[in-house]
């Protein structure tokens, strides 16, 4: 089963779900807000796609994050706290795929693994 994670009111979020069940795409949701960051799952990501990518800089969560913890966030182990305290930094959605895991919505890379 595929499982999306992310936050429902993300327009991210909305278009890639949104884009899974227009393709009759079975998925599962987990929701940040109400569930939290399965803390089993995120060293899991770490090490798929790296901290980097799941760390979302551009977002207004980060933005007003304190400059100095923003400054201090340097590699997985400085990353990880920050990811587990605040869900909404997490760039959305990450997706489980059968043999995958990736961050964001790019239908042209989803349309081969659906």
């Amino acid at each position: 089963m595929i499982k999306v994670y992310g936050i429902p009111n993300c327009d991210t979020v909305k278009k890639a779900r949104a884009w899974l069940t227009g393709q009759g795409v079975a998925h599962e949701f987990h929701d940040f807000k109400k569930q939290g960051v399965p803390e089993d799952r995120l060293d899991g990501w770490i090490a798929a796609v790296g901290w980097d990518k799941l760390l979302n800089r551009k977002g207004t969560t980060w933005r007003k994050l304190d400059p100095e913890l923003q400054a201090a966030v340097v590699d997985s182990a400085t990353a990880r706290p920050v990811l587990m305290a605040q869900a909404s930094v997490i760039k959305r959605p990450v997706v489980e795929w059968d043999n995958a895991i990736t961050v964001g919505f790019d239908a042209a890379d989803w349309a081969g693994r659906a």
